[in-house]
């Protein structure tokens, strides 16, 4: 199912568009697309410098510093009357400087977060063990359809 995709950057060195449509559709190629057929789900994804996710999420999950990225899905009902899944906020520094500390390719890093955003718009989380095991094993299989390598290896 191909997905609206809405891009604003405030961030320098951010993937292209193309990209970030590419690793969405992956994920409803391995998940069910939670609006009617005859509605497209859309999202909207925010490129965003230190400062910004630094307030974002201070404001939103009461925590101190930048985080990679963060969901905002919204009401059940509203998906099904419009389509419209949220919003994410993906931080373009943190999201290269963890793939340098980490070893990984920089691109296969924000294939991973966006991925990893688009499915909690969907409504997957990882608070429990259980529903930790089911995203990751999830996010494997779609970034490995990517050609993309396991990201908790």
């Amino acid at each position: 199912m191909t997905a609206a995709v809405h891009i604003d950057r405030d961030a320098d060195a951010t993937p292209a568009d193309e990209a970030f449509e590419l690793w969405v559709s992956a994920v409803f190629d391995h998940t069910p697309a939670p609006t009617p057929s005859e509605i497209s789900p859309e999202l909207s994804i925010r490129c965003v410098e230190l400062d910004e996710m630094t307030e974002a999420n201070s404001r939103f999950r009461q925590k101190t510093g930048a985080t990679n990225v963060l969901s905002f899905p919204v009401d059940p009902d509203l998906i099904q009357k419009t389509g419209l899944l949220g919003d994410i906020l993906i931080c373009a520094p943190v999201v290269t400087a963890e793939a340098e500390r980490q070893g990984k390719d920089v691109s296969h890093h924000w294939a991973h977060l966006t991925v990893h955003g688009t499915l909690h718009l969907l409504g997957f989380d990882h608070i429990e063990d259980d529903q930790a095991q089911q995203m990751e094993a999830l996010e494997i299989a779609i970034l490995n359809s990517l050609t993309i390598p396991n990201p908790y290896a």
